[in-house]
């Protein structure tokens, strides 16, 4: 199967915990809680299912120093690396980074005097620590609001560079940015006017994308028109859904650009009345099982011969509809008839070993 690859934009490296992003280190997927950050329990639960879904870093909001405290508890439990999302307050980045935030999401800017800024940024360099320079459309500066009139790509790109100014001048180069609107154009111009300018890895956004459907429509177009062009070291899928949905489409969008390869990549037609089985059903059953693999494998599931074997012959694993029973394809050749009523449980268990195999023959 032709595979094309997308040269990628050159970027400094940082390190968010564990993980690496920029360089040519794989893009990060990444959520954010929406529990109560004091509420220790719900935020780690929250937390380990995004990290089964597969989220490489997650962010937590930590609006007060009650919520500081919390997330030095929340740290020690949590998989993943987490960034913590603060603002205005300098203190509360002070505390977390003693507390072990592993990315501190605030703008220099914001803080206020410059002997704070120093603190934030000194204690970063002292806890190795990176920094993400969040801006967001509907919280830009009021002079900007004014001169611009709205949230435009050069007003998104304007603000970035009054934070990475303070950073610079303080040569703290581990920094990553974002560039969010709601808007997909606003945001991929002012993400394409950036990326030329600086050297630091950008975080990939489309911000208040919207529910599970047209937020992620949204978001693949944004996040895909940049992507394609090269530009994105790590990305959210910011949807009103469970953060779990957010983790899975993004290495959805990743996947599907060659990007990332993470999970079962399954090949699915849309169907007609030519099919010979219950492809939807099909396909819904074998998402909803698998969910727990993180190994990269390629399924078909084709309802009838037409493109069927084509399809089949590309895939690891594939099927194709038959009468009286469905024909089966491993990688390229085709193997055992599978009866319609059984095939899920035949994939499932044909895909699970076909995934020990590769592990062993890997070891």
């Amino acid at each position: 199967m032709f595979h094309y690859q997308i040269p990628r934009r050159k970027s400094r490296q940082i390190r968010v915990g564990n993980v690496l992003v920029g360089g040519d280190a794989p893009i990060s997927v990444q959520t954010m809680t929406n529990t109560e950050t004091c509420d220790v329990a719900a935020t780690v639960e929250q937390i380990r299912r995004s990290a089964k879904a597969g989220a490489d870093i997650v962010r937590v909001s930590v609006p007060s120093m009650e919520a500081a405290e919390a997330f030095g508890e929340i740290k020690k439990q949590s998989p993943v690396p987490l960034v913590t999302d603060i603002h205005f307050d300098y203190k509360i980045a002070l505390r977390v980074a003693e507390l072990g935030a592993d990315c501190l999401r605030i703008n220099p800017g914001n803080i206020g005097r410059e002997d704070r800024v120093r603190a934030v940024v000194g204690s970063a360099r002292d806890h190795g620590i990176s920094i993400r320079i969040g801006v967001n459309a509907g919280s830009l500066e009021k002079d900007l609001q004014q001169k611009y009139g709205e949230p435009t790509p050069e007003a998104l790109v304007e603000s970035a560079l009054r934070h990475i100014e303070i950073l610079d001048r303080l040569n703290f180069p581990d920094f990553k940015v974002s560039l969010k609107a709601s808007d997909v154009f606003t945001t991929v111009e002012a993400y394409k006017l950036l990326a030329g300018q600086i050297e630091q890895p950008l975080h990939l956004g489309i911000t208040e994308a919207g529910g599970l459907r047209s937020g992620s429509v949204k978001s693949a177009v944004g996040l895909g028109l940049l992507l394609a062009q090269g530009i994105g070291d790590t990305l959210r899928v910011s949807l009103a859904a469970d953060v779990a949905e957010e983790v899975k489409v993004g290495f959805d969008i990743l996947k599907s650009l060659h990007l990332r390869q993470k999970g079962i990549n399954i090949i699915a037609c849309p169907t007609c009345s030519r099919q010979e089985f219950d492809v939807i059903k099909t396909v819904n059953a074998l998402e909803e099982r698998l969910e727990d693999v993180t190994e990269h494998l390629d399924v078909a599931v084709i309802g009838c011969v037409v493109n069927g074997p084509g399809e089949a012959k590309a895939a690891h694993l594939g099927v194709t509809g038959g009468s009286p029973n469905l024909l089966l394809y491993v990688d390229g050749q085709p193997g055992d008839k599978l009866k319609p009523e059984t095939v899920v449980d035949e994939l499932e268990q044909r895909i699970r070993a076909k995934i020990a195999a590769m592990k062993k023959t890997s070891h």
